[in-house]
């Protein structure tokens, strides 16, 4: 259940005012259909999630527990620092048909690519190797992920203008720093 709990926590933290969060409202501005782009957004994030966790996990197999601890709790405090630094999202969307299988196939396809190499893919690596599990950090981190994105989509533009994301970056970096530091303290 930690490993669950502190994955949805972190993920979602991080996720606030993220590049994919910006592309959410922006789809969501462009097409006007929720479902279909909560439900790309859903299965890119499964898929790519997936793949960082496992990659996560066999990363916990081959290093031992020392060495482990100083890589997760290293890379947490530099999640610290690149959640202050903020994205520079400003590509539009390619002028598609409005079919339901349209619009969920290019959310997919978007939120899967540039979720690559992302902190919240990264740091779902890093909550699988320090938890040593999968499903739990898959789980959470794909309820981070929809918590705010799904939300994001249902209030389109009106979400990025009320939150002031000077504050949020500070609390995703308060976040990973605390983490990091945990991690690094107490194991």
């Amino acid at each position: 259940m930690e490993a669950f709990l502190i994955s949805t926590g972190l993920v979602s933290i991080a996720e606030i005012g993220d590049k994919t969060m910006l592309l959410a409202i922006m789809l969501s501005a462009t097409w006007r259909r929720p479902l279909p782009i909560i439900l790309g957004i859903f299965a890119a994030t499964l898929a790519n999630h997936l793949f960082a966790a496992v990659a996560g996990s066999v990363l916990a197999r081959f290093m031992d527990g020392e060495w482990l601890r100083w890589v997760v709790g290293i890379a947490f405090l530099g999640f610290a620092a690149w959640a202050l630094i903020p994205d520079k999202f400003e590509e539009k969307a390619e002028v598609i048909e409005k079919t339901f299988m349209g619009i969920f196939w290019t959310t997919a396809a978007a939120f899967f690519v540039i979720e690559m190499g992302d902190k919240t893919q990264v740091a779902t690596a890093m909550m699988a190797a320090r938890f040593e599990t999968i499903l739990p950090v898959l789980a959470g981190s794909t309820l981070g992920m929809m918590l705010v994105n799904a939300p994001a989509v249902l209030l389109g533009e009106v979400a990025a203008r009320r939150l002031p994301l000077a504050w949020i970056r500070l609390a995703a970096a308060a976040g990973f720093a605390l983490t990091g530091l945990w991690v690094l303290v107490f194991g």
